[in-house]
């Protein structure tokens, strides 16, 4: 039996998500993920209320802005405020007895860290982002398969969702339900699912920020 994990979303706790309660439940019930971690902009408050209400398939995550760019925190229990050096927040991730994942590695675009910043962190990082289902326009894949493979960290594919449209096309087949015990070890035979989230699903944080911002005038 194999089981589809996806790592990075967002809800609409983050700004430029639409992800709410209702979607979550539903990909889970029809099967399109089985595992899937709410990793919301600086903030784990969602990540938790959407965990007790769907269970333990929930992964409570944040993803964090650092001076340096972003990094996830997988298995939470607080948030971690934003804007501590990338050093500082992997140890404030590994304190909790959280997993440091590195997303969309090397971007500019969406404040991927540089590889001078991974490489000061590299003992720090749990696993990198080799698949970003919305890395289209700056790619890195070939680049972050490289750096795992040269320091011997897992990879994972991840949707980077912030809606509904086009999610569940990119993620991480597992052989077995994962915990933050045996993630790692998971992650070493997993292989990886991905594919194009179509326009909308590329368009939504541009979509999701314009819409708020209208609700706030």
């Amino acid at each position: 039996m194999s089981y589809k994990a996806d790592f990075h979303t967002h809800s609409v706790a983050s700004p430029d998500g639409s992800l709410g309660l209702e979607h979550y439940r539903r990909m889970l019930q029809k099967g399109g993920l089985d595992f899937i971690a709410v990793t919301d902009h600086n903030t784990v408050d969602m990540a938790k209320q959407i965990q007790a209400k769907l269970g333990e398939r929930i992964i409570v995550g944040e993803e964090i802005t650092t001076q340096q760019g972003e990094i996830i925190g997988l298995y939470l229990h607080q948030t971690i405020p934003p804007l501590l050096t990338a050093l500082e927040t992997v140890e404030a991730i590994q304190k909790q007895g959280g997993l440091v994942y590195i997303p969309h590695p090397f971007e500019t675009v969406r404040k991927g860290i540089s590889i001078e910043t991974l490489q000061g962190i590299a003992k720090n990082v749990d696993i990198i982002e080799v698949h970003n289902g919305r890395a289209i326009f700056q790619n890195f894949t070939a680049k972050a398969l490289d750096w795992a493979g040269e320091h011997g960290i897992p990879g994972a594919a991840s949707s980077d969702a912030h809606g509904f449209s086009g999610w569940g096309r990119t993620y991480t087949v597992l052989g077995q339900a994962p915990t933050r015990q045996n993630l790692l070890t998971l992650l070493k035979k997993a292989t990886h699912k991905r594919a194009f989230p179509g326009i909308y699903g590329m368009l939504y944080p541009k979509i999701n920020r314009m819409q708020k911002r209208r609700k706030n005038v």
